[in-house]
């Protein structure tokens, strides 16, 4: 169930974000996948990735008080809360709320998608750090300085469009030693690998990777909110 809209007063621009929706479900993939999960989408985003299924979450949206972010996410009444966008860091005072939401008590993850600096994010949140695949059209964009924060509490994803990611992105494990380093995903991108085809390869190759499909999507497709 999406939000209700914020309190209509005035707050200063430096406890504020603008938000696009917060709505519970089930946590649809990572390490707390099926968990019922409050997400908080950020609204705005410095990437266009060719394949996004939030593209919704690019503009508009509400300024929420952070306080009053951390009520709604209250009154859903679960511990798993996920701060996701857009790019939530694109907004400097994402900072704020996922340590506020950590002090609070949730158990907080935090999609990103690897572009943004991940260094201020509070140690107690996961970070699920998407590295873009050369067929998302943003590899570029990568900050590779954030390996090097990584710790066995956090996760780094793939989507997989095709078999050149998937080499590009096994290059990567070796390269970087990201499976001693925390959890990894691979997922393939909904339209354009199948499933069963990324599944055979990762037995084939004994990868020391995580597969997982998108829950949200096979319950609910793409429906906003959900």
């Amino acid at each position: 169930m999406n939000a209700v809209a914020p309190p209509a007063v005035a707050t200063p621009a430096a406890d504020r974000l603008k938000l696009t929706e917060i709505f519970l479900s089930l946590q649809g993939e990572a390490n707390t996948a099926g968990w019922p999960t409050v997400f908080v989408r950020l609204t705005g985003c410095p990437l266009r990735c060719q394949y996004c299924d939030t593209a919704y979450a690019f503009q508009g949206g509400q300024w929420w008080n952070i306080d009053d972010i951390l009520a709604e996410v209250a009154r859903h009444g679960v511990r798993h809360v996920c701060v996701t966008g857009g790019e939530p860091l694109a907004q400097k005072r994402c900072i704020q709320l996922l340590q506020k939401l950590c002090d609070a008590g949730y158990q907080v993850s935090l999609e990103t998608s690897g572009a943004l600096d991940i260094s201020e994010v509070d140690t107690r949140v996961s970070r699920v750090v998407d590295l873009k695949t050369p067929d998302s059209l943003e590899m570029h964009r990568n900050l590779l300085d954030n390996i090097a924060q990584l710790t066995p509490h956090d996760q780094v994803k793939f989507v997989l469009c095709s078999r050149g990611d998937y080499e590009w992105a096994k290059q990567m494990l070796q390269q970087h030693q990201l499976p001693q380093r925390c959890d990894v995903l691979f997922s393939p991108s909904k339209s354009e690998l199948s499933p069963r085809e990324l599944a055979d390869w990762i037995v084939a190759d004994r990868l020391p990777v995580r597969f997982q499909m998108q829950l949200h999507k096979l319950l609910w497709n793409d429906e906003p909110g959900r």
